[in-house]
């Protein structure tokens, strides 16, 4: 083997002073890269082991078993921390392939939280802003003066100034007329298709599996790109497990509040996900709503037996028996 000078090895021509600016910089963007990895994996374990010390952190699993699959994992939600403790709770080969959710709001409002939520847990960001503000809606799009025409057999329905009365018993194209402006009805959460079944005849051998699939990704292209869903549906379209609260915010009693819909339109989005319901026990006594100093005291996170949706079942009693799957945990 022929002997090299230092100065001729690679690795000294790219920090050398002479070295061409790109390699210099590539190699000052890949120092970094691994010293941000090391710091969040050091985060990382520092993390774990103060929560493990502060909470014990024990995970109870009843009904399935800790495994590698696609999941989507729903508790109850008291404290902030219960991000870190269901986080802390899984085993590495799962903590690594689940992303919990986390409010935009709050754990982006300093550097060091947002750091925390991207670079150790791989959280997802959830605006608890549903699409776009009704100010700004308005202020985007100026309201055209309006003419009710209360003859017309569709309320809520007007005609722009200048339009002529229509004649007795003459029937009106609906094109070329606005909405009143006057509150619409909210759309009946339960009106989403339900693609769980259809009522046609058993389709061919070797088909039977593609429809239900055709149907979910029919719902996930109909999603708003400013949909609260939207980050989630990303997460699960590239493979990852997630957890999430259903209540949509921090309960206050003993029991969940009411389960909102997300939940529903995740299963039907993802009917390969395993659904998997899980109890936090005691996090809210470490961790208070609005207290910043965690107190310690055994905390435990218990994992049921997984629950789909049933054919024909609709959304707010599938919501419901989700609810009672968690609660149901809560004496194991």
């Amino acid at each position: 083997m022929e002997f090299q000078p230092d100065a001729e090895k690679p690795w000294r021509r790219l920090f050398s002073r002479s070295a061409h600016p790109g390699s210099a910089i590539a190699a000052a963007l890949f120092c970094a890269r691994i010293m941000a990895a090391m710091l969040s994996k050091l985060m990382s374990l520092f993390l774990l082991g103060l929560v493990r010390f502060l909470t014990g952190s024990q995970a109870r699993w009843y009904g399935c078993p800790p495994k590698a699959e696609q999941r989507i994992y729903f508790a109850n939600h008291q404290s902030h921390a219960d991000l870190v403790m269901i986080w802390a709770a899984l085993p590495q080969e799962l903590r690594s392939i689940t992303r919990p959710i986390a409010a935009k709001d709050y754990w982006t409002k300093t550097p060091f939280r947002q750091w925390i939520t991207t670079a150790v847990f791989n959280a997802v960001y959830v605006d608890r802003q549903s699409g776009t503000p009704p100010a700004a809606a308005a202020a985007a799009a100026p309201v055209e003066a309006v003419r009710v025409e209360p003859s017309l057999d569709s309320p809520g329905i007007a005609a722009p100034l200048g339009t002529p009365n229509p004649a007795e018993g003459e029937q009106i194209p609906l094109s070329g007329f606005v909405a009143a402006e006057m509150p619409a009805a909210p759309a009946a959460p339960s009106a989403l298709p339900d693609m769980t079944h259809a009522a046609e005849p058993a389709p061919a051998s070797g088909a039977a599996s593609d429809a239900p699939v055709l149907d979910a990704q029919a719902l996930r292209d109909a999603l708003a790109p400013d949909d609260p869903l939207a980050p989630l549906v990303r997460a699960l379209e590239s493979g990852d497990s997630i957890v999430i609260f259903p209540e949509g915010t921090r309960g206050q009693g003993d029991e969940p509040q009411p389960f909102k819909s997300g939940l529903y339109k995740l299963a039907l989005m993802f009917p390969q996900a395993v659904l998997v319901p899980a109890w936090i026990h005691n996090v809210q006594r470490v961790m208070p709503k609005g207290e910043v100093v965690p107190v310690p005291i055994l905390c435990s996170v218990t994992f049921g037996a997984p629950i789909q949706v049933e054919p024909g079942e609709e959304r707010r009693p599938f919501l419901d028996r989700a609810r009672r799957a968690v609660i149901a945990l809560r004496e194991l």
